[in-house]
């Protein structure tokens, strides 16, 4: 194993044991929000992701998440509250950062990916060498999608 290869895993556990993000949302009143629940039949992971988005402004104001899963599942669901916890993202730069992460964990990323776009995300590359995990990494990225949508509609 690489020291990368170390250093990723060490993110990924530090993650699943001290997960970001988990728990009741916290949202402030005339926040639009939305809840979505993500199931792989294949594993039994699941999750259960809600955020608040600013009306006004688009920004997702807050993101919280329930699940149950292996530790890949509940890291990238941490990793992905981290990310919209320290940065301001609307909905298109979630949407940038989700197909982003799409591309990478189906291999599809060219060189190396971007960590500035995707930041301890980077660490769940090499999920896309274990096809049958592929889908615990993409769980909260693909509730998150869901909510924009959810969101959207309400505008």
């Amino acid at each position: 194993m690489s020291a990368l290869d170390g250093l990723y895993q060490e993110v990924i556990l530090d993650h699943s044991r001290r997960p970001i993000g988990k728990g009741e949302l916290a949202a402030d009143e005339g926040s639009l929000t939305a809840t979505h629940h993500e199931f792989n039949p294949s594993c039994g992971d699941e999750i259960d992701l809600a955020i608040a988005v600013d009306p006004d402004s688009g920004e997702i104001t807050s993101l919280a998440w329930e699940g149950q899963g292996c530790s890949i599942s509940m890291a990238s669901a941490s990793i992905l509250s981290q990310i919209v916890r320290d940065e301001t993202l609307d909905g298109a730069q979630a949407r940038e950062r989700i197909a982003a992460f799409r591309e990478m964990i189906h291999g599809k990323t060219e060189g190396e990916p971007d960590e500035d776009l995707l930041g301890d995300a980077v660490a769940l590359q090499g999920v896309s060498k274990f096809v049958m995990r592929v889908k615990c990494a993409m769980l909260a990225w693909v509730a998150l999608e869901a909510d924009l949508v959810q969101v959207d509609a309400k505008k």
